[in-house]
């Protein structure tokens, strides 16, 4: 499927600009078409599993997959979940069978007339010390509402595994009242992360339609409850100088800046890794201190576009041919693959073209492109992933059915959907298989 070419002119920059446009050099490669991006030829794995198929309509209650993550139950992997977003329809989670053990509704609307909760990424913290003793917890983007939400992870609890420990009193990330958070410029992508230094637990937390990104410290209450304060925060940059000389400006609608969501940190060093949707994968501290550096760029990087109004779509112009190899916009769902021997890999989703690539988490390697992959169908039942947005990865023994460890990826378009309803969902993989197809 054709994919246009999102226009997001420049936008006021909010937070503290490292990285000016001059300074982000690209190779030149040979030109190429702007059309349909052809998608190079990758080893393909199945999947062993899918989640029921969400429809984001009313039935469905407004239910649309997005991103998941994977808990190991150290005292009995077997029974480890995947904890999932339902964006409206709130949060879901899975057994390793990827059967529903939990559904939580998103929070409803402040007020009327207010944007409804709409719950967009999730990731998990080890260990956070509460009153009670240390828990584990998955925290949530709030996109309706510009908050993150907290759950306490609790496998035996009566009821389902999950328990909302979020402070009453937590703020909003980045609006300043409701009627800017109506306007939805709100909490989107997230990743967490524990300085081993301090021991401090965040979450970095991008914006919707901007290029910033705030650095949030999770901090546990007396009564039990967990807020968060904001450290800081960095705009990435919304235009780029081309080799040509030339500035470009990603295409999007009038307004938005190129946003990020796919976002992870490699615990090991502390670095952020973030998915500027049509740019491409950034490198930067994840004390967001420092220069960031673009590890890799979109085919579509430096393409000159046209916003359509009448069409709500983008004019794509000849392409210079300034733009990456391996990635088709838009970046999403990227995740870290930790081996046990302490090598790994970044995985991002290439959702432009249906693939999976995968990055050395080496710095001193220039996170150097290692390969890729696809999740296709393994039967008229069990379909792959398509146009996948959120993934997760855990390289680590899952009972007898995952030994080696398990993928979980988004599906764009759930098949065999239910007629023209929008269906989303969750394809779970075998890592295993997934290193022997790739040659990791």
């Amino acid at each position: 499927m054709s994919r246009p070419l999102p226009h997001r002119p420049a936008a006021a920059v909010l937070g503290v600009v490292l990285v000016a446009a001059a300074a982000l050099p690209a190779a030149a490669h040979p030109p190429a078409s702007p059309a349909e991006p052809t998608a190079p030829a990758l080893p393909a794995v199945t999947p062993t599993a899918e989640t029921p198929t969400l429809y984001d309509d009313e039935a469905g209650g407004n239910a649309d997959a997005d991103d998941p993550a994977i808990w190991r139950n150290t005292a009995d992997p077997g029974r480890s979940l995947v904890i999932a977003t339902a964006k409206e329809g709130g949060l879901r989670v899975y057994d390793l069978d990827a059967r529903p053990l939990q559904s939580i509704a998103a929070p409803g609307p402040a007020g009327p007339g207010d944007a409804p909760g709409r719950f967009n990424n999730v990731d998990l913290v080890h260990g956070l010390r509460l009153p009670s003793g240390r828990a584990d917890l998955a925290v949530t983007s709030d996109r309706g509402h510009d908050r993150l939400r907290i759950h306490r992870i609790d496998r035996g609890r009566p009821g389902g595994p999950l328990t909302d420990i979020t402070d009453p009193a937590a703020p909003p990330i980045f609006s300043r009242d409701q009627d800017e958070i109506n306007e939805q410029r709100t909490a989107y992508g997230l990743a967490t992360w524990t300085d081993r230094g301090s021991g401090r637990s965040y979450a970095l937390v991008s914006r919707r339609a901007s290029t910033e990104i705030a650095l949030v410290e999770l901090r546990p209450t007396a009564a039990g409850t967990v807020t968060y304060r904001t450290v800081r925060t960095l705009a990435l940059p919304s235009s780029f100088r081309l080799p040509d000389g030339t500035t470009w400006t990603p295409c999007g609608e009038p307004g938005d800046a190129p946003q990020v969501e796919g976002m992870v940190v490699d615990p090991a060093n502390g670095i952020l890794y973030a998915g500027q949707e049509d740019v491409g994968i950034w490198r930067v501290r994840a004390d967001l201190t420092g220069t960031p550096r673009l590890v890799d760029k979109v085919r579509e990087y430096g393409v000159p576009a046209a916003y359509d109004e009448k069409t709500e779509e983008c004019v794509a112009g000849a392409d210079p041919g300034f733009g990456g190899t391996h990635l088709s916009a838009d970046v999403e769902g990227l995740t870290l693959l930790t081996e046990p021997d302490g090598d790994g890999y970044i995985l991002a989703s290439s959702q432009g073209d249906d693939t999976f690539a995968l990055y050395d988490r080496e710095v001193d390697e220039r996170n150097e492109y290692e390969g890729g992959f696809r999740v296709t169908a393994a039967s008229s039942a069990l379909d792959g992933a398509e146009e996948s947005d959120g993934a997760a990865v855990l390289d680590a023994p899952l009972g007898p059915k995952y030994p080696k460890g398990l993928l979980v990826v988004q599906d764009g378009h759930d098949t065999p959907g239910d007629g023209d309803r929008e269906a989303t969902g969750f394809t779970f993989v075998d890592l295993g298989a997934v290193k022997k197809r790739a040659g990791l």
